[in-house]
């Protein structure tokens, strides 16, 4: 009798301890390195043949964004209304999926949330508890449509959020339920978009199989900073970054990075309004190959998805534009030789 329950007992111990371990390790087979681009979701339809610059650039993965729409303060969250825009809704992401598929693109699907009158999610708070319920509801319905879309298209990776600073952190067992929900309907990879700085504060990165980062993590005050300063701005932010990643066992993905191509982009976009500036597709250029040659080789990184990418690239930038997308301007060049090295 004793040795049954020592061996009982010993069973139960290594049971047990396999969870554990199992709990610790991604749940699907490991991603390669992303090479990849968020698509701006248009308001009319696109072609497959639009996507060919893509391809022509090295970029082998594309994220389709559809959008919905909040109020601050308030519990709704309105999605695939004959409103929005054709690539926002359920109808046009299924076009966009299949040209991305026809071209041979690989698809990350990041459904995201603009709220009106605020904009991104960071700030979205909600002062009653009951309807912060509400909110639930309808984020997860949100979300799991999403999700059935994703395993009906088996797309390789699915993002249950993006930059909700507030409603991540404070509400982390909604966010668990809400991936159990998901893994019942999706049987990909998933991640969270945490914004560059409240990633540390996401308490359910151990339920996901990827730390998803929108890196626009601020590194220089100069209107025009070189490439070596800004390798060196990167150094330490590398280092909190691997010994996050290590920490929860999870490599990182940037869900979003980019520049401005204007002075001062490398000193955080949200402040850039505040300056008398030029556009300056060097500044760009310096930022795009500063952050390669930083963070390219590292092991707890696997790449991600530039911001962003208007799917009528003749008409795209160009060297008047001071915005994100890299269309049409200097910093093109160093994307495609980096897609080639990576």
């Amino acid at each position: 009798m004793r040795f049954q329950n020592i061996l009982f007992l010993s069973f139960s111990l290594l049971l047990i301890t396999s969870l554990w371990s199992l709990s610790k390790k991604p749940f699907i087979s490991p991603l390669d390195k992303i090479k990849g681009v968020n698509l701006v979701a248009p308001p009319n339809p696109f072609t497959a043949q639009d996507l060919e610059p893509l391809k022509a650039m090295g970029n082998e993965w594309v994220s389709i964004v559809p959008y919905a729409f909040s109020k601050p303060n308030q519990s709704f969250v309105r999605w695939g209304s004959d409103r929005q825009w054709w690539g926002e809704k359920p109808d046009g992401v299924k076009q966009s999926i299949k040209m991305a598929r026809e071209k041979g693109f690989r698809i990350m699907l990041k459904p995201h949330v603009w709220v009106i009158g605020q904009g991104w999610a960071g700030d979205f708070d909600i002062d009653m508890e009951a309807e912060w319920k509400k909110w639930e509801e309808e984020y997860s319905s949100y979300i799991l449509t999403y999700a059935e879309i994703a395993e009906e298209y088996k797309i390789d990776l699915l993002c249950v959020g993006t930059e909700y600073r507030i409603a991540a952190k404070e509400r982390p067992e909604f966010w668990k339920s809400l991936i159990v929900k998901v893994r019942q309907k999706y049987s990909g990879n998933l991640t969270y978009a945490a914004n560059w700085d409240n990633y540390e504060n996401v308490k359910f990165w151990g339920e996901l199989d990827y730390i998803g980062i929108d890196a626009y993590f601020p590194l220089s005050e100069n209107e025009n900073p070189k490439v070596d300063e800004l390798i060196s701005k990167w150094r330490p932010i590398e280092t909190e970054l691997k010994n996050f990643s290590d920490s929860v066992e999870r490599k990182v993905i940037f869900t979003e990075y980019g520049y401005r191509s204007i002075d001062y982009a490398a000193s955080g976009h949200w402040t850039i309004e505040e300056k008398a500036t030029s556009i300056n597709q060097e500044a760009q250029k310096n930022s795009y190959e500063a952050m390669y040659k930083a963070l390219g080789d590292s092991d707890w990184y696997i790449g991600g998805f530039l911001w962003k990418w208007f799917p009528d690239h003749e008409n795209a930038g160009g060297s008047n534009c001071d915005r994100f997308t890299p269309q049409n301007k200097k910093v093109e060049e160093i994307i495609k030789n980096w897609n080639k090295k990576s």
